[in-house]
Protein backbone atom coordinates (compact mmCIF):
# COMPACT_ATOMS: atom_id res chain seq x y z
CA UNK A 1 0.00 0.00 0.00
CA UNK A 2 1.03 3.79 -0.44
CA UNK A 3 2.86 5.61 2.33
CA UNK A 4 2.08 9.31 3.17
CA UNK A 5 5.65 10.15 1.61
CA UNK A 6 4.86 8.44 -1.67
CA UNK A 7 1.29 10.82 -1.33
CA UNK A 8 3.54 13.82 -1.07
CA UNK A 9 5.73 12.89 -3.81
CA UNK A 10 2.64 12.83 -6.02
CA UNK A 11 1.21 15.98 -4.72
CA UNK A 12 4.52 18.09 -5.10
CA UNK A 13 4.79 16.93 -8.94
CA UNK A 14 0.80 17.87 -9.36
CA UNK A 15 1.82 21.41 -8.10
CA UNK A 16 4.70 21.40 -10.20
CA UNK A 17 2.99 20.56 -13.36
CA UNK A 18 0.02 23.77 -12.46
CA UNK A 19 2.84 26.06 -11.74
CA UNK A 20 4.86 25.65 -15.43
CA UNK A 21 0.91 25.35 -16.70
CA UNK A 22 0.08 29.05 -18.13
CA UNK A 23 -3.43 27.77 -18.65
CA UNK A 24 -3.84 27.37 -14.91
CA UNK A 25 -5.14 30.12 -13.09
CA UNK A 26 -5.36 28.68 -9.17
CA UNK A 27 -5.28 25.89 -7.67
CA UNK A 28 -6.75 23.59 -4.10
CA UNK A 29 -6.97 21.04 -2.31
CA UNK A 30 -10.05 19.44 -1.77
CA UNK A 31 -11.76 16.36 0.57
CA UNK A 32 -10.21 15.53 3.63
CA UNK A 33 -6.49 16.68 3.25
CA UNK A 34 -8.13 20.39 3.13
CA UNK A 35 -9.25 20.28 6.49
CA UNK A 36 -6.44 18.50 8.26
CA UNK A 37 -3.11 15.92 7.37
CA UNK A 38 -5.54 13.34 6.93
CA UNK A 39 -4.45 9.68 8.21
CA UNK A 40 -2.71 6.82 6.39
CA UNK A 41 -5.93 6.19 3.90
CA UNK A 42 -6.73 9.85 2.76
CA UNK A 43 -7.02 10.37 -0.87
CA UNK A 44 -5.53 12.79 -2.71
CA UNK A 45 -7.60 15.55 -4.47
CA UNK A 46 -6.56 18.57 -6.59
CA UNK A 47 -8.62 20.59 -7.94
CA UNK A 48 -7.41 23.45 -10.54
CA UNK A 49 -8.93 26.64 -12.36
CA UNK A 50 -8.17 26.87 -15.98
CA UNK A 51 -8.51 30.52 -17.81
CA UNK A 52 -11.54 30.84 -19.86
CA UNK A 53 -10.02 30.85 -22.94
CA UNK A 54 -8.70 27.23 -22.83
CA UNK A 55 -11.00 24.06 -22.80
CA UNK A 56 -11.19 21.78 -19.59
CA UNK A 57 -10.22 18.78 -21.60
CA UNK A 58 -7.18 19.75 -23.00
CA UNK A 59 -5.66 20.56 -20.02
CA UNK A 60 -6.57 16.98 -18.34
CA UNK A 61 -5.69 15.23 -21.29
CA UNK A 62 -2.21 17.11 -20.78
CA UNK A 63 -1.75 16.40 -17.68
CA UNK A 64 -3.14 12.67 -17.60
CA UNK A 65 -0.50 11.51 -20.23
CA UNK A 66 2.42 13.26 -18.12
CA UNK A 67 0.55 10.83 -14.91
CA UNK A 68 0.37 7.53 -16.87
CA UNK A 69 4.21 8.07 -17.80
CA UNK A 70 5.46 9.11 -14.55
CA UNK A 71 3.24 7.63 -12.06
CA UNK A 72 2.44 4.87 -14.10
CA UNK A 73 -1.64 6.11 -13.15
CA UNK A 74 -4.91 3.75 -14.13
CA UNK A 75 -7.78 6.29 -15.53
CA UNK A 76 -10.69 4.92 -13.56
CA UNK A 77 -13.68 7.17 -14.54
CA UNK A 78 -14.31 10.83 -15.24
CA UNK A 79 -17.33 12.59 -13.32
CA UNK A 80 -18.76 15.73 -14.56
CA UNK A 81 -20.67 18.31 -11.94
CA UNK A 82 -21.54 21.35 -12.65
CA UNK A 83 -18.71 23.40 -14.38
CA UNK A 84 -15.86 21.07 -13.10
CA UNK A 85 -14.89 17.71 -14.40
CA UNK A 86 -13.24 15.18 -12.13
CA UNK A 87 -11.01 12.60 -13.16
CA UNK A 88 -9.92 9.39 -10.13
CA UNK A 89 -6.92 7.78 -11.24
CA UNK A 90 -5.30 4.93 -9.26
CA UNK A 91 -1.85 4.79 -8.81
CA UNK A 92 0.61 2.37 -7.56
CA UNK A 93 0.15 1.25 -4.22
CA UNK A 94 -4.03 1.70 -4.43
CA UNK A 95 -3.68 5.48 -3.76
CA UNK A 96 -6.79 6.86 -4.97
CA UNK A 97 -6.01 10.90 -7.10
CA UNK A 98 -9.34 13.04 -7.90
CA UNK A 99 -7.84 15.32 -9.88
CA UNK A 100 -10.30 18.34 -11.12
CA UNK A 101 -10.43 21.56 -13.40
CA UNK A 102 -12.79 24.08 -13.24
CA UNK A 103 -13.25 27.18 -15.44
CA UNK A 104 -11.45 29.99 -13.63
CA UNK A 105 -14.76 32.34 -13.81
CA UNK A 106 -16.54 29.44 -11.96
CA UNK A 107 -13.78 28.19 -9.68
CA UNK A 108 -13.91 28.19 -5.75
CA UNK A 109 -15.46 26.58 -2.74
CA UNK A 110 -18.68 24.13 -2.94
CA UNK A 111 -17.95 22.94 0.19
CA UNK A 112 -15.74 23.65 3.54
CA UNK A 113 -13.20 20.91 2.11
CA UNK A 114 -11.50 23.35 0.40
CA UNK A 115 -8.16 25.04 0.91
CA UNK A 116 -6.52 27.80 -1.75
CA UNK A 117 -2.82 27.24 -2.41
CA UNK A 118 -2.61 29.79 -4.87
CA UNK A 119 -4.29 31.80 -7.08
CA UNK A 120 -7.94 33.30 -6.46
CA UNK A 121 -11.29 31.71 -6.30
CA UNK A 122 -14.63 33.23 -6.61
CA UNK A 123 -17.58 32.65 -4.39
CA UNK A 124 -20.08 29.54 -4.93
CA UNK A 125 -22.77 28.29 -2.95
CA UNK A 126 -22.02 25.29 -1.07
CA UNK A 127 -23.55 22.25 -2.01
CA UNK A 128 -26.71 21.49 0.31
CA UNK A 129 -27.49 17.65 1.28
CA UNK A 130 -30.69 15.98 -0.64
CA UNK A 131 -34.04 16.73 1.15
CA UNK A 132 -35.52 14.24 3.45
CA UNK A 133 -38.64 14.15 1.46
CA UNK A 134 -36.15 12.83 -1.52
CA UNK A 135 -34.37 10.33 0.46
CA UNK A 136 -37.52 8.66 1.91
CA UNK A 137 -39.08 8.81 -1.38
CA UNK A 138 -36.38 7.14 -2.80
CA UNK A 139 -36.07 4.14 0.46
CA UNK A 140 -39.57 4.01 -0.34
CA UNK A 141 -39.09 2.93 -4.14
CA UNK A 142 -36.13 0.71 -3.17
CA UNK A 143 -38.37 -1.05 -0.86
CA UNK A 144 -41.30 -2.17 -3.32
CA UNK A 145 -38.60 -3.09 -5.43
CA UNK A 146 -36.84 -5.19 -3.13
CA UNK A 147 -40.38 -7.38 -2.47
CA UNK A 148 -41.14 -7.68 -6.03
CA UNK A 149 -37.74 -9.65 -7.01
CA UNK A 150 -38.53 -11.66 -3.77
CA UNK A 151 -41.49 -12.60 -5.57
CA UNK A 152 -40.48 -13.45 -8.53
CA UNK A 153 -37.66 -15.92 -6.84
CA UNK A 154 -34.51 -12.63 -7.96
CA UNK A 155 -32.87 -13.01 -4.33
CA UNK A 156 -29.40 -11.66 -5.89
CA UNK A 157 -31.12 -8.61 -6.84
CA UNK A 158 -33.84 -8.28 -3.99
CA UNK A 159 -30.64 -8.18 -1.31
CA UNK A 160 -29.40 -5.43 -3.52
CA UNK A 161 -32.73 -3.34 -3.52
CA UNK A 162 -33.17 -3.96 0.72
CA UNK A 163 -29.28 -2.66 1.13
CA UNK A 164 -30.55 0.28 -1.05
CA UNK A 165 -33.06 1.28 1.20
CA UNK A 166 -30.86 0.66 4.07
CA UNK A 167 -28.85 3.34 2.91
CA UNK A 168 -31.04 5.49 2.03
CA UNK A 169 -32.53 5.40 5.59
CA UNK A 170 -29.31 6.04 6.93
CA UNK A 171 -28.52 8.55 5.19
CA UNK A 172 -31.75 10.59 6.67
CA UNK A 173 -30.55 9.50 10.32
CA UNK A 174 -27.57 11.51 9.20
CA UNK A 175 -29.68 14.41 8.05
CA UNK A 176 -31.36 14.43 10.85
CA UNK A 177 -27.97 14.76 13.04
CA UNK A 178 -26.36 17.08 11.46
CA UNK A 179 -23.45 14.42 9.71
CA UNK A 180 -22.92 14.24 5.98
CA UNK A 181 -25.69 12.55 3.70
CA UNK A 182 -24.10 11.02 1.31
CA UNK A 183 -21.81 8.28 0.45
CA UNK A 184 -21.77 6.81 3.86
CA UNK A 185 -19.55 9.16 5.47
CA UNK A 186 -21.57 9.93 8.51
CA UNK A 187 -22.67 6.53 8.82
CA UNK A 188 -20.08 5.28 11.49
CA UNK A 189 -20.33 9.13 13.26
CA UNK A 190 -24.20 8.19 14.10
CA UNK A 191 -25.19 7.69 17.86
CA UNK A 192 -24.89 4.18 18.89
CA UNK A 193 -28.86 3.58 19.37
CA UNK A 194 -29.52 4.54 15.74
CA UNK A 195 -26.89 2.02 14.88
CA UNK A 196 -28.63 -0.90 17.07
CA UNK A 197 -32.03 -0.44 15.26
CA UNK A 198 -29.94 -0.73 12.01
CA UNK A 199 -27.73 -3.43 12.87
CA UNK A 200 -30.58 -6.31 11.88
CA UNK A 201 -31.38 -5.15 8.77
CA UNK A 202 -28.48 -6.89 6.91
CA UNK A 203 -29.41 -9.95 4.73
CA UNK A 204 -28.02 -13.06 6.28
CA UNK A 205 -29.08 -15.89 3.76
CA UNK A 206 -30.13 -15.08 0.02
CA UNK A 207 -33.85 -17.10 1.41
CA UNK A 208 -37.48 -16.01 0.86
CA UNK A 209 -37.97 -15.73 4.61
CA UNK A 210 -34.52 -14.09 5.91
CA UNK A 211 -35.05 -11.55 2.72
CA UNK A 212 -38.36 -10.49 4.01
CA UNK A 213 -37.57 -10.45 7.52
CA UNK A 214 -34.12 -8.16 6.47
CA UNK A 215 -36.49 -6.10 4.53
CA UNK A 216 -39.06 -5.63 7.53
CA UNK A 217 -36.73 -4.53 9.47
CA UNK A 218 -35.49 -1.98 6.84
CA UNK A 219 -38.77 -0.44 6.67
CA UNK A 220 -39.41 -0.22 10.44
CA UNK A 221 -35.79 1.45 10.97
CA UNK A 222 -36.74 3.51 7.72
CA UNK A 223 -40.11 4.21 9.40
CA UNK A 224 -38.66 5.30 12.82
CA UNK A 225 -36.41 8.14 10.76
CA UNK A 226 -39.57 10.21 10.30
CA UNK A 227 -38.83 13.92 9.45
CA UNK A 228 -41.24 16.72 11.00
CA UNK A 229 -41.43 18.12 7.48
CA UNK A 230 -42.50 15.19 5.63
CA UNK A 231 -44.39 13.44 8.74
CA UNK A 232 -47.32 13.73 6.67
CA UNK A 233 -45.91 11.53 3.55
CA UNK A 234 -44.66 9.30 6.33
CA UNK A 235 -47.88 8.44 7.47
CA UNK A 236 -49.57 8.17 4.47
CA UNK A 237 -47.17 5.19 3.05
CA UNK A 238 -46.22 3.64 6.36
CA UNK A 239 -49.07 1.07 5.95
CA UNK A 240 -48.51 0.46 2.51
CA UNK A 241 -44.21 0.18 3.35
CA UNK A 242 -45.31 -1.81 6.38
CA UNK A 243 -47.17 -4.52 4.12
CA UNK A 244 -44.81 -4.98 1.64
CA UNK A 245 -42.90 -7.46 4.47
CA UNK A 246 -46.31 -9.12 5.47
CA UNK A 247 -47.25 -12.44 4.07
CA UNK A 248 -49.25 -11.79 1.04
CA UNK A 249 -51.85 -14.90 -0.73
Amino acid sequence: MFNIDYRNQVRRRILQLADSDPRVAAGAVVGSLALSEGDRWSDLDLTFAVADEHALHSVLDDWSHILFEEFDAAHLFDLPSGPSIYRVFLLPGCLQFDLSFTPASKFGATSPRFKLLFGEAVEREHLKPPPARELFGYAAHHALRARFCIEREKFWQAEYWISETRNYALHLACLRHGLPASNGRGFDDLPPEVLNTFQPCFVATLERQELLRALGCVIEALLSEEATDIADLVSKVAPRLRSLAAAWN
